[in-house]
């Protein structure tokens, strides 16, 4: 088994996504939990850039970490000066940190171009910088920047840079496809012939602009290269860097021959990866490979037949490896299959009859706008009404929802509600931030005194999309609402050509389903 270094630079290069900022205790809380998997080193940051990154290598000292080694990012000197002077440099040591990673050009074009200094002096700035840092006893990794689009312009060149860097005492090179624009096959062959002509450890740093960096990851490391730099998710600057989780995951599942991580840590993937999207305050994207929420979800009728009698059908893997899990969507699209598969865990009684039943409501529901793929807890009590064991809690009467807006353009809104929970009627009135806000504070106003576990209900996210947008403003709407109590999370959905109504109707489902599951 080779050994795979996994170096993690979401703190610094993840933060150039567009959207993405860290706090300083964001940075400090991801580097334990990537410490805690195992991670070999995270890059913390440029502390020449600003002061929230020099507080961050202040503090990370306090987190006592058990296997992954903190890295300061910075640039060689500038051009036409002396090391020691250079502030970047100094910052650097500064930082404390026992590893430095230093990006230089390995391009020529991007030395003259860009740098505007000769090849010479740009090869001078990269032995100087590194000669600084060792002589104050810190490791150097050494970030090739451009590297494969500088071997494509001048190879001699862009070895040449590596060989200054190797000799000025860095611990490893690694090659950068700076701006993504090489092939798997272009990256393996390079990476091959670099790994065969240098007395040196081998990294790969790849972008993803042409939707390739994990690919072209994989292919360096096959071609001897020892360590993979990237950032969870794949944040990063334009289309973002490899994604690590799926670098992980392949190389420890798929390929042979490779360890990365810990042996256990392969199983948290899924749970790193939505850690750090619910730290930037991001919604997961349901089709990240691996980690995704429709990673493993089925919907075809066909699909979901297979898998009932193997997964191996429609699966590559197990999701559990991963720490995922499998899912079984209702649409449409749906077989008796799916059905099946989604009620066995409901204990509804598997009867063909009632299992083509449900199919048939669904189909219906769904060519008059509803979709179930997000509203677990609205299929739920579609099941128990076709089963006939859905028994309503309460009943509406009628509702009356206000919007005023005086001369100084203050907005009040207020909701009457009309409900009767089995001979009591009860009449309420809240005001609420808007329509939906105020007829949800009026409709828990009128359910609590009778149902007091409504109180621990939270609604915590509220979606509309127009349905058949051609009919403008006739055009009907599908409202859904994601609902939480203290053990899950459920959503409802509700189909009207008025916004308050559909909102209505999956407001009342959410009440529903609480108040079912708690009696179940």
């Amino acid at each position: 088994m080779r050994r795979i270094e996994i170096y993690d630079t979401t703190l610094r290069d993840g933060s150039q996504c567009e959207g993405i900022s860290f706090s300083l205790q964001d940075k400090l809380l991801l580097t334990a939990r990537l410490d805690s998997l195992g991670f070999d080193y995270v890059e913390g940051g440029y502390p020449a850039s600003n002061d929230k990154d020099c507080e961050y290598f202040k503090r990370v000292g306090e987190l006592n970490l058990r296997h992954a080694t903190v890295c300061a990012f910075g640039m060689t000197r500038r051009k036409n000066s002396a090391a020691e002077e250079d502030l970047g440099l100094a910052s650097l040591l500064e930082s404390q940190a026992r590893v430095i990673t230093i990006v230089g050009k390995s391009s020529a074009f991007q030395a003259m171009e860009v740098l505007r200094t000769t090849l010479e002096e740009n090869l001078a700035m990269i032995s100087d910088s590194i000669h600084f840092l060792r002589a104050a006893g810190r490791e150097v990794i050494f970030d090739a920047e451009h590297f494969f689009d500088g071997w494509k312009y001048d190879a001699g060149y862009a070895l040449a840079a590596l060989r200054t860097a190797v000799e000025a005492g860095a611990k490893m090179v690694v090659l950068c496809d700076t701006n993504g624009g090489s092939m798997p096959e272009e990256i393996g062959r390079i990476t091959g012939e670099v790994v065969s002509s240098l007395r040196a450890a081998v990294g790969i740093h790849c972008h993803n602009d042409c939707n390739l960096a994990v690919a072209n990851s994989l292919a360096a490391v096959d071609a001897g290269a020892c360590q993979v730099q990237g950032t969870i998710n794949g944040f990063g600057e334009r289309c973002g860097n490899a994604d690590l989780t799926s670098v992980i995951a392949n190389l420890a599942l798929k390929k042979t021959g490779y360890q990365a991580l810990e042996s256990d840590s392969v199983g948290y993937l899924t749970e790193l990866s939505r850690y750090v999207y619910e730290i930037v305050n991001m919604n997961y994207p349901t089709q990240q490979p691996f980690v995704g929420k429709s990673a493993f979800a089925h919907k075809g009728g066909m699909h979901v037949s297979g898998v009932a009698r193997t997964t191996a059908s429609y699966e590559h893997i197990d999701p559990q490896w991963v720490g995922n899990e499998r899912r079984v969507l209702v649409s449409e699209l749906s077989g008796r299959s799916n059905i099946v598969a989604v009620t066995t865990k409901h204990n509804i009684r598997q009867d063909p009859k009632l299992m083509d039943k449900i199919l048939a409501k669904v189909v219906s529901k769904e060519h008059a706008g509803y979709q179930y793929e997000a509203a677990q807890g609205s299929f739920d009590l579609l099941v128990k009404e076709c089963a006939g064991t859905f028994r309503p809690h309460f009943e509406r009467l009628n509702y009356h929802v206000t919007v005023e807006t005086d001369g100084n353009s203050k907005t009040t809104t207020e909701a009457t509600v009309k409900i009767r929970i089995g001979n009591d009627i009860r009449h309420e009135v809240a005001e609420g931030d808007g329509p939906i806000n105020a007829l949800d504070a009026a409709m828990r106003k009128a359910l609590n005194g009778r149902f007091p576990a409504l109180a621990k209900v939270k609604l915590v996210d509220y979606k509309v999309r127009v349905i058949n947008s051609e009919a403008a403003t006739a055009a009907g709407v599908r409202v859904v609402i994601e609902s939480a109590d203290e053990e899950e999370v459920w959503g409802t959905v509700g189909v009207s050509e008025n916004v308050i109504e559909a909102s209505w109707i999956a407001l009342v489902d959410s009440y529903e389903y609480k108040l079912c599951k708690d009696e179940k």
